[in-house]
């Protein structure tokens, strides 16, 4: 695997035949849907939670989550997307946030939870494990796109970028770290942890909005901490704010977010001394 993505040059395209171009990055994208679907039904079964209900929130769960995802990264880049507003359409070319993506499906999950009055804590533990997974797979696409990659490198798994994929100062860099693969590699760890984490959950019938609620917050810290280290090895341009690259800003606030509702799920659950 090593020395694969240390000669190999990947390219956007999947196969063209005609007007049709299908990009290795709209494949992945599918495959990533897919995952965290299969992983979802899997564990929506054991929860007693019906599979039509996956199915309806997943179908909003997609649709919003590319808008949102798509709509935080035109933000990001305002200026190049003013000056290229045809190119905001162009998703399966790239240019997907996973925290527009993370914010809006919070959202739709919350919306469809009190609509069709369903457990908000329960749903979102049960879709995270899929949810990792699929950032674990997504971030491919981006190997192919050659875009999110690191800071040059000599070492032996950094992969080659084109010289047209390089920033400027970089040029003459043949070598960049494989930040795609960093952040895939721990999205997997965090899928894996959250799955068992769940299985520990049913075995036990811990079945209470505690452990619902605390296996979301992990996952916001787990991610946020990892996304926050990375960027400081990331190159794709991104607006600073306090010396900060914006994800890690809010990287940062999540992860704040984040402890304070563990630290008041932590108390409520104490017993009060009379």
């Amino acid at each position: 695997m090593i020395n694969f993505l240390h000669t190999f040059e990947p390219q956007a395209i999947l196969i063209s035949f005609g007007p049709i171009t299908i990009y290795w990055y709209g494949l992945f994208m599918v495959l990533s849907i897919l995952a965290a679907l299969a992983l979802t039904f899997l564990l929506a079964k054991y929860y007693q939670i019906p599979a039509d209900t996956i199915f309806d929130l997943s179908f909003w769960l997609i649709i919003g989550g590319l808008i949102g995802a798509r709509i935080y990264d035109d933000l990001l880049q305002l200026p190049y997307y003013i000056q290229h507003p045809l190119q905001t359409l162009e998703i399966w070319k790239g240019g997907l946030a996973i925290h527009g993506a993370i914010i809006t499906g919070l959202l739709i999950t919350w919306w469809f939870s009190h609509r069709k009055n369903f457990n908000f804590w329960q749903l979102t533990a049960v879709m995270i494990p899929g949810l990792a997974l699929a950032q674990a797979i997504g971030r491919w696409g981006n190997y192919f796109n050659q875009e999110i990659f690191g800071s040059p490198t000599n070492l032996p798994w950094g992969i080659p970028i084109a010289v047209i994929n390089r920033p400027e100062q970089y040029l003459s860099s043949l070598y960049f770290q494989p930040t795609f693969l960093y952040e895939s590699l721990g999205c997997l760890l965090i899928s894996l942890g959250l799955l068992i984490a769940n299985i520990y959950i049913i075995k036990k019938q811990r079945l209470n909005n505690n452990f619902y609620l605390s296996l979301v917050a992990i996952y916001m810290i787990l991610y946020s901490i990892l996304r926050f280290s990375l960027e400081f090895i990331r190159l794709d341009t991104t607006p600073y704010f306090l010396g900060l690259r914006w994800p890690q800003i809010i990287s940062l606030t999540i992860i704040f977010f984040s402890l304070l509702l563990l630290f008041f799920n932590f108390h409520a659950q104490k017993p009060k001394n009379h």
